[in-house]
């Protein structure tokens, strides 16, 4: 069983859809101990910083994440809940959860395309990922593969956890992490067959996670 960590922040449904689709048993939850029952954490987000940290705050889930992450259980960050692993982000001027050295920058409009034409903020649409290194998320997904992006702010994470980099006007970390705690700048529900068999990869390596304890 997947928690979708739910501190109201959206996207929630389209993940958990994602999930069903693949047949991955998963439910949406902030209950502590719902939480610590379960085999992995998927931790999505549309929306402010500043207003997902004052939820998670209130809620009671940035000391359940961090309990469970010390604990060993492994997490999927997606777009906000990417950002807010870091230490800061410049929206609402926030200090975030700081369980990834690093912070998030905004995308500016001096940017340009290859072709020299300023990008459009935010940057919106498919765009392919660039592997810096192994990771089990990737595994059986084809180089070429495009995922779905919407945001204005990317993550700039120390540069040990950088894992892959996308170029939109400037080359970014568009996933970061370590072994058991990753997160995605883009939103692998939303970007087909790719997105659904990196959600796979994810359940897979929870289970084997969980059966090696």
């Amino acid at each position: 069983m997947l928690a979708i960590l739910d501190y109201k922040a959206g996207n929630l449904t389209s993940v958990k859809r994602a999930l069903d689709y693949l047949a991955i048993p998963c439910i949406i939850t902030a209950d502590a101990s719902t939480i610590a029952g379960c085999q992995g954490l998927i931790f999505p987000g549309v929306g402010a910083a500043g207003s997902a940290m004052a939820n998670l705050h209130q809620s009671g889930l940035h000391e359940v994440m961090a309990r469970e992450i010390a604990a060993g259980k492994p997490l999927l960050g997606i777009c906000l809940g990417c950002q807010i692993l870091l230490e800061y982000s410049p929206e609402n001027d926030t200090k975030t959860l700081g369980l990834i050295p690093g912070s998030c920058d905004m995308f500016t409009p001096d940017l340009t395309e290859e072709d020299g034409a300023p990008i459009n903020i935010p940057h919106m649409g498919w765009n392919t990922v660039s592997l810096k290194k192994d990771c089990p998320l990737f595994s059986g997904i084809s180089p070429e593969s495009e995922f779905y992006f919407v945001h204005s702010y990317y993550p700039s994470p120390a540069p040990e956890y950088v894992i892959a980099t996308t170029y939109y006007g400037k080359e970014f970390c568009s996933v970061h992490g370590r072994d058991g705690l990753w997160s995605a700048q883009f939103h692998p529900e939303k970007s087909g067959r790719p997105g659904l068999k990196m959600l796979s990869n994810f359940y897979e390596y929870c289970r084997e996670a969980a059966n090696a304890q």
